[in-house]
Formats: C-alpha cells, structure tokens, sequence
C-alpha cells in the first residue's frame, strides 16, 4: 500500500489547512487505496482568525497540531518525527496556514522562513526520488524550500503578484486554470491552483483529483 503524507496547517482556511481542499485530497487517497499518514507542525499558530468575520482575535492561541488533529480524527503525528522513510510521497493542501504556520510567506514574501522540521522532510522526501504534491498556496511554500537547490517549476495559477514572489525564489511558475495541474517530472512536483482560483468546490476537486492521482503514479 503506498504510503502518502499529508502536512496540514490548522484547521481552517484563514488560518489553517483549508477543510475542504484537505478532505478533497483525502478522498481521492482513499479511493485510490493510499495509506494517509497525517502530520503537523507542534507550534502556535501564527494568529486564531475569526471565519464568521475573517479577524484575527486578539489573544486566542492554539496548536497547529492539536488543530489539524480535527481534520485528521486524531491520528496525527508532529512532523519533527516523520522520516523520509516513513512515506511514499507527501502532499500539502493549501489554505493560510500554509503560508503563515508552515513557513512566513504570507507576511514575509520572498524573504520568508519555513519551519526546520517541515522543510527538513521535504527536502528528504525529495532527495529520495519521492513525489510531492502541493495545492493553493502550499507551491509557495515548495519555492521557498527548494530556493537554492532546484529550480522547480509549479502553478498557484494566475495571480501575477503571488507568481512574481515565487520567481523571485528562483522558480518557474507557469499559469494553469482550476481544473487542472502542472507537473515537474524532473523534481517530482505536482502542483494545482485549487482555492486560489476554484469559485466551486467541485472546481478545485477535479485539479485535486488529477494531482493526486499523478502523485500517486509517480510514487
């Protein structure tokens, strides 16, 4: 059975992995027969926004772990203990989280910092020749890891400003619509625009779907 990782970032879109974009991935690995091996970071979040009004609250804090722990019904582990060896492949879902508990892109840009355990693995699950997909904003995230040592090619989708950040990491990105994604068959990265673009869920499921399964074809 291949094993995949799924990194989350909260419970949430505002601040979190975004729900839907999360089960999405979920869905399509379980149909596809994968093992889900679920991971997080151990830290505070970055800040507790509020979904009804999209403001943080001031004062609230919480676990990136102990929140992902609710899209993952528990069976979670802290990234900082996952090897390389554990996994067959890893995938990142998107939502603000990504950018602002798995690494400071959201606030920082270009110059932002990613979390030692998070871009540790990463860089591991890469230099084993294993796949990576990554969704939303998450490719953000996989320029920021991969500065300095590949340059990957990958799609947030259209958004010109976020694509000239990511350039500035040194990687290629390429337009690519809802519905479908870009692969690196060099790097082994698989990435699509999902939330970042989808206006409907059934939008940012089938580039999900389709990213998942050539993911799975690569692992």
């Amino acid at each position: 059975m291949t094993r995949v990782g799924v990194c989350l970032s909260g419970c949430g879109v505002n601040d979190g992995s975004e729900i839907h974009e999360s089960v999405i991935t979920l869905l399509a690995l379980d149909r596809a027969g994968a093992e889900v091996v679920f991971m997080a970071p151990d830290i505070d979040q970055m800040h507790v926004v509020d979904h009804r009004t999209g403001e943080p609250i001031p004062g609230e804090v919480r676990n990136v772990l102990v929140e992902s722990a609710r899209i993952a019904r528990g069976e979670i582990r802290d990234v900082a203990e996952v090897q390389a060896s554990d996994l067959d492949a890893l995938i990142f879902p998107g939502g603000f989280g990504a950018a602002l508990n798995l690494c400071t892109f959201g606030v920082d840009g270009p110059t932002c910092t990613v979390h030692p355990a998070v871009a540790q693995l990463t860089r591991a699950v890469h230099q084993a020749g294993k796949p990576i997909g990554a969704m939303c904003i998450a490719p953000a995230l996989m320029a920021k890891i991969f500065e300095g040592v590949t340059a990957v090619n990958l799609t947030i989708g259209t958004d010109a400003a976020t694509a000239e950040a990511i350039g500035a990491l040194g990687a290629r990105h390429t337009s690519c619509p809802v519905t479908e994604f870009v692969v690196d068959r060099e790097n082994k990265l698989v990435t699509t625009p999902a939330y970042m673009l989808a206006q409907r869920i059934s939008e940012a499921a089938e580039g999900i779907e389709k990213m998942v399964k050539t993911v799975l074809e690569m692992a």
